[in-house]
């Protein structure tokens, strides 16, 4: 398995729709533990295709705490079904947007339907921490962030504060 580099917004892969994968093969499962072990390490409870680069629809997450066993998970093409009219309001963070988080209120338990790394169909109801996760990271591949939930003027502090640690990474 191998890490990879986690984009840092702003970045245009970041903001594009991602295509559906159609090719489920062993580059798609290596792919797919790559990214859970560059999101453990991270660390991290989920990442989306285009945040290493890839533009296929693909998500890894797991949001188990300790002393929980861990629940690692590779969606394919994973699409929400269904979505409750109760919504919950979480403090959200993105390994693109490291160390900035805001609340973001979504839909508090959704069904999503997916293919797993061999082709499979998948469906599952997820409520709490791994609803918010799933949504975020579907989000990702329709090139969306969090904070594009957030008003313009936060939205652009944000983006501001990227910037910067960008030409600071850059610097060395």
């Amino acid at each position: 398995m191998t890490l990879r580099n986690i984009l840092i917004h702003p970045d245009p892969r970041l903001k594009k729709p991602c295509a559906p994968v159609t090719r489920f093969d062993a580059e798609l499962a290596k792919l797919g533990q790559d990214m859970l072990e560059t999101m453990y390490d991270a660390p991290g409870v989920g990442l989306a295709g285009p945040q290493i680069g890839v533009m296929s629809r693909i998500i890894t997450m797991d949001c188990t705490k300790d002393p929980e066993p861990r629940r690692p998970m590779i969606l394919v093409n994973p699409e929400v079904i269904s979505s409750s009219d109760e919504t919950s309001t979480y403090e959200e963070g993105c390994l693109s947007i490291p160390e900035q988080y805001a609340e973001v209120t979504r839909p508090a338990v959704v069904t999503v339907r997916w293919q797993d790394v061999s082709g499979a169909v998948q469906e599952e109801t997820f409520e709490g921490l791994w609803a918010t996760c799933v949504q975020h990271e579907i989000d990702h591949l329709n090139g969306k962030l969090f904070i594009d939930y957030l008003g313009p003027m936060k939205r652009q502090m944000i983006t501001r504060r990227m910037e910067k640690l960008k030409r600071e990474i850059a610097r060395g």
